[in-house]
């Protein structure tokens, strides 16, 4: 099948297998002439026009009972169906590898209540293909491949629309009652580089006027808001929709305070805060898929939404001081606006920590680096600076940090600034490899067995000796664990223990 890439022949054989199961079965009575078949729907159709990778496929069965099509499954997969989504007319199959086949029966969606779960679904073996991609979102997710033969069915010209890179509703009576379809724009145009037909953007600005997005819950608000962060080459191309549609205005006013904040030019001469942050996402983008780092899925979130909430302090903080705009203390303030913002959405304890490390520490690397050049740390001071660092954001990755201040200088219009050297930072890097200093961050020098070693009884004491040599090697003057246990014997003789 044209356009399927090797890392799609799983699913492809999976979808296969399934149809060439459905295809050997008896037309079933009562349900009119109707062949069974199965059509292959939906992203993975998409994808395959654009000759990009799918992780999973979704396949619609027609011809066939719920019961039915969940008994064949069983046969075909035994051990591996999930039945869990059978209420909303949806089995999964676990393929292995992290891929996963949805397989559902064509269904007819009324809505009977708020929301995206606001909806009575009702399977119907016997609905037109036609009929049943009405009920998509979008022309470019309105198709459905034949997986035997490779034919094509696009009732509403989705391979088109997805030509001309044109984001567009399927059906406007039905696109309405799901709000959730607004967010699911903003990540689509930014994942494939869309512009949003005329008509569809007049209806997104009704639904949000109207107060639609107010009835979605913040969990799936929140999945489509990473897919935006994750999975776009271009994630300020959502942003700026977002903007436009006035959905940041509405619902994320700590956004829309950055639009119209001006920064210093001699800094930032791209433009206002709003501007700055849409460049520092789309730089944090390239850096997350960049091959030479490994980040993990949860690191890549923490490093793309520490980009859009890095700066979200200047706003309250913006002066014009002696003749220039600074934004002192932007960093500490920043952490409760973000703490606000995060409280609307879903994200993990984990990711909203780091997150908050990132905004409060964002500018620590950089103040370390021109210290060093200044001649105001020495190469040992440095070193301490850098330990110091990893210390108190840990159990925060220092890659995240890292990944987040290299982004945050890169998204300005300096020449330059997206390909030279991140000097900060592979200095940076090289302390801390060099060092070893992202071993056992927190450990301190000595522990209460050395001090038991001692003669030092455990207690208050012991807690208070830790604490005053941790607070001696942060200043500098102790930087090994010998020159520790040396300085506590002296002092423990001098006090006479």
């Amino acid at each position: 099948m044209k356009g399927i890439k090797k890392q799609d022949s799983q699913l492809l054989d999976a979808a296969k297998k399934v149809a060439r199961a459905v295809r050997s079965l008896t037309p079933v009575s009562g349900y009119k002439d109707t062949v069974p078949r199965a059509f292959i729907v939906g992203g993975f159709v998409r994808d395959a026009l654009l000759n990009m990778e799918s992780k999973d496929v979704d396949v619609e069965v027609y011809g066939l009972s719920a019961e039915a099509l969940e008994n064949l499954l069983k046969d075909l997969y035994p051990g591996h169906l999930n039945v869990v989504g059978r209420a909303f007319g949806v089995l999964k199959v676990d393929l292995g590898n992290g891929q996963d086949m949805d397989v559902a029966l064509p269904r007819r969606e009324s809505k009977a209540g708020p929301g995206h779960k606001g909806f009575k679904i009702q399977g119907d073996p016997c609905l037109g293909v036609k009929e049943a991609m009405r009920r998509r979102d979008f022309t470019i997710n309105a198709m459905a491949i034949d997986p035997l033969t490779g034919e094509l069915t696009d009732p509403f010209n989705g391979a088109k629309d997805l030509k001309d890179k044109t984001l567009c509703v399927v059906d406007a009576s039905t696109f309405v009652d799901d709000p959730l379809r607004i967010y699911r724009a903003l990540q689509l145009t930014a994942r494939f580089k869309l512009s949003v037909e005329k008509k569809t953007m007049e209806l997104m600005r009704f639904m949000i006027k109207r107060g639609d997005l107010s009835e979605l819950s913040k969990e799936r608000v929140t999945d489509e808001l990473k897919k935006l962060l994750l999975k776009s080459e271009k994630p300020s191309v959502g942003f700026e929709l977002a903007r436009e549609l006035g959905i940041i205005k509405k619902y994320y006013p700590e956004l829309q305070a950055l639009i119209g904040t001006e920064q210093e030019k001699e800094w930032h001469a791209e433009g206002d805060v709003w501007m700055h942050t849409m460049m520092v996402v789309d730089a944090g983008e390239k850096i997350i898929h960049n091959p030479k780092h490994s980040f993990s899925e949860q690191e890549k979130l923490q490093i793309m939404l520490g980009c859009v909430c890095h700066d979200l302090g200047k706003p309250p903080t913006t002066k014009v001081i002696d003749g220039r705009i600074r934004s002192l203390g932007h960093s500490d303030v920043g952490l409760d606006i973000t703490k606000e913002l995060l409280s609307r959405l879903s994200f993990s304890g984990a990711v909203e920590q780091a997150v908050l490390i990132v905004v409060k520490y964002h500018l620590a690397l950089n103040m370390i680096f021109r210290n060093k050049e200044r001649g105001q740390l020495n190469n040992d001071q440095y070193v301490n600076a850098v330990r110091k660092i990893i210390k108190r954001i840990h159990p925060t990755s220092w890659h995240v940090l890292l990944a987040v201040a290299e982004a945050d200088s890169r998204g300005r219009v300096f020449p330059g600034a997206q390909s030279e050297l991140f000097a900060t930072g592979e200095l940076f890097e090289r302390t801390v490899l060099e060092n070893r200093l992202d071993k056992e961050p927190t450990r301190p020098l000595v522990q209460g067995r050395d001090l038991m070693k001692l003669g030092v009884k455990p207690g208050a004491r012991m807690g208070e000796l830790i604490r005053s040599i941790e607070s001696l090697r942060d200043k500098g003057k102790i930087k090994t664990r010998v020159e520790a246990l040396k300085y506590l014997e002296k002092l423990l003789k001098n006090l006479g223990t």
